[in-house]
């Protein structure tokens, strides 16, 4: 029986999992670059203006990347015996200044494989940041001082280039495509998810790109502006909570879906906050991982 192409994260989780008590907190803690023996260089170039090398840290203790300036791509594939076919590319968030790697990539990876589906994380290029943890602790906190100002939060956003983070996300797909008898994937049920700035990069690269045709997408706890859909567009999946700060009452990215006629399921959570991956102990969004693999049997990707 053929072996999972990516056991080591199995390891690094588990590593991570026992780190002391004091790193369980929202203070960054500097870690080295874990071992990524799998992970695959997409050779999309490099980022203007970058001068820091890649470097990492912890947060609530997960495994935070910063300053990527090199994409790759890391499969996760499921055992043959439960594998069916379906295939994720997953985008971790961090508002394009780093990645969360483990909460929003690995994890969710290693808990699709085990429904049979696999899985592809794409640690995309970001925006350069300070070259010492302390000098990019001052930069987040003066981008959320100035994120109290939702006007000035949304014109951020309409203005992003999201350039290099889609030609990273074309890359990955084209490899998917390329390799998908070698990593048993059927091209007619490869989509698309991601958290948080990952969900911003999974409906840009569905709505304006000509390389990659995905058939469902899942932006998770994502923008919610309202956006042009065509015709052809993929399903959507969306899940995000009430109390998370890129809501605020704003449907608009549903309702797009909804008025252009394509399939799209919505669910708003009473709690969970942002960022909350798999999920957070006692909040009802908690659920929306097993609402999402139903969502994907009903519509007949896991077939």
């Amino acid at each position: 029986m053929r072996r999972p192409i990516f056991a080591a994260p199995c390891l690094l989780l588990a590593a991570l999992a026992a780190t002391s008590a004091a790193a369980q907190d929202g203070t960054m803690h500097p870690m080295e670059a874990p071992s990524e023996p799998d992970a695959i260089a997409l050779e999309t170039g490099g980022v203007s203006g970058q001068r820091a090398q890649e470097s990492w840290f912890r947060q609530w203790g997960d495994p935070m990347a910063r300053n990527v300036s090199a994409a790759t791509l890391t499969p996760f594939l499921p055992d043959p015996a439960v594998a069916n076919g379906a295939a994720v590319i997953v985008a971790p968030g961090g508002g394009f200044r780093w990645l969360s790697m483990g909460n929003e990539g690995w994890e969710v990876a290693e808990a699709l494989t085990e429904r049979g589906i696999a899985a592809f994380v794409l640690k995309y290029r970001l925006q350069p940041t300070a070259a010492t943890l302390e000098g990019f602790e001052q930069e987040m906190n003066r981008s959320f001082e100035e994120a109290a100002d939702t006007d000035d939060a949304s014109r951020e956003r309409a203005s992003r280039d999201l350039s290099n983070q889609l030609a990273d996300a074309e890359a990955a797909y084209r490899m998917i495509v390329l390799r998908a008898d070698e990593w048993n994937v059927d091209t007619d049920r490869l989509g698309m998810m991601g958290f948080s700035a990952g969900a911003a990069l999974t409906v840009h690269s569905a709505l304006y790109s000509e390389i990659i045709d995905l058939d469902f997408i899942a932006p998770i706890y994502g923008g919610m502006d309202p956006v042009e859909v065509p015709q052809d567009a993929p399903p959507m999946f969306v899940a995000i909570a009430a109390d998370d700060f890129l809501f605020g009452g704003e449907t608009g990215l549903v309702r797009s879906w909804y008025e252009a006629g394509r399939p799209v399921e919505f669910h708003l959570y009473q709690n969970g906050g942002h960022g909350f991956g798999l999920g957070n102990p006692d909040r009802t969004s908690n659920r929306w991982f097993d609402a999402f693999v139903h969502w994907l049997d009903v519509n007949g990707f896991t077939d």
